[in-house]
């Protein structure tokens, strides 16, 4: 694999981890039951993806990458003080959909970045922009 694959990979990596972190901390908050049970299913969703990615990028010994430390504190920070002022189900689907709207264009800025990255590694990205945008819809119906 090529320098361009790994990195928009390990790029994609960071995201998915972003996203299973955001849910992970907000759905003790969540009080409807439909709206736990997207929360999971996008969980899933990011799950399947990062072992995707794992997957390809163990192909070239290449490790996954974590998000930031600074993006993990103010996602940390933003949560916890957004729910700390309004504990219900609306904050939690405003916090997902900005959530998914960082997501998108992140990974989008990375696609356009390394257009020469292998058909797999774009057809991850793609995937999981894709899945961003399908989770911020769902999460319409919650705010």
């Amino acid at each position: 694999m090529d320098a361009n694959t790994i990195e928009l990979l390990k790029e994609c990596s960071s995201g998915c981890k972003m996203a299973i972190d955001s849910i992970s901390q907000i759905r003790d908050y969540v009080q409807d039951a439909k709206l736990r049970e997207l929360l999971m299913a996008y969980n899933q969703k990011h799950v399947e993806l990062q072992t995707k990615i794992r997957q390809l990028l163990g192909q070239c010994d290449e490790e996954d990458k974590d998000p930031s430390l600074m993006a993990e504190w103010c996602s940390k920070m933003k949560i916890s003080m957004k729910m700390n002022m309004h504990p219900d189900d609306h904050q939690v689907a405003k916090l997902m959909m900005d959530g998914c709207n960082m997501g998108i264009q992140s990974v989008s800025e990375y696609v356009n970045k390394y257009p020469d990255a292998s058909p797999q590694a774009q057809d991850v990205a793609k995937e999981l922009i894709k899945a961003e945008e399908d989770f911020m819809i769902e999460m319409k119906e919650f705010v």
